[in-house]
């Protein structure tokens, strides 16, 4: 793991956390079956992160440069918040969902693996990378995460924004309450 000096500050300032999804929420293996159907891993702390994120009201959104229906699905189910398949040029899809949110760069993160994702990466306020992330994402952020993509690195960067702003020690009171609802626990385990 690899923390920059001001990524602390940066972290608290997040309001809105932007993935790319092939090799940050998938581990960018892209698998095809017999019929030509799509197939992509998801791993299920990602998506729990996720929803952690929203129950702290930090929105999500996804800038990927494929279409998929998989990413589709995915997506609805964790209720993100805008999604932008099928775009090579991240920077134009950047711009539009931060004037969706009317935010400003710094109250964005962006999680990144490749160069691809390099124009708004070098936008945003807070710049996270996944383990596996190519050496120039890596030279570039504020926090490499030790997971890799697709393997539990978004969680670990939300939890590490979570953290940063002061509400992990109360997502995880919640949870060892002994009043805890079993009916939060399923609404919340996405």
């Amino acid at each position: 793991m690899k923390i920059s000096g001001d990524a602390i500050d940066r972290a608290r300032r997040v309001k809105l956390i932007i993935f790319d999804v092939d090799g940050v929420l998938t581990d960018g293996g892209i698998y095809h079956g017999a019929n030509g159907e799509l197939f992509k891993a998801f791993h299920c702390r990602d998506g729990f992160g996720i929803t952690l994120a929203h129950s702290c009201g930090i929105n999500t959104a996804i800038i990927t440069g494929r279409t998929s229906a998989m990413t589709s699905w995915r997506a609805s189910e964790l209720k993100i918040s805008a999604v932008v398949q099928g775009q090579m040029n991240k920077r134009d899809a950047y711009k539009k969902i931060k004037a969706q949110f009317n935010l400003t760069d710094e109250e964005i993160c962006y999680v990144a693996d490749d160069v691809i994702d390099l124009p708004v990466f070098v936008q945003v306020g807070f710049r996270a990378a996944v383990g596996d992330a190519s050496e120039d994402v890596k030279e570039r952020a504020h926090f490499i995460s030790n997971n890799f993509g697709g393997r539990g690195a978004a969680r670990e960067i939300i939890e590490f924004i979570l953290k940063s702003k002061g509400f992990w020690q109360g997502i995880i009171e919640r949870y060892t309450a002994p009043e805890f609802d079993d009916k939060e626990l399923t609404a919340l385990n996405q």
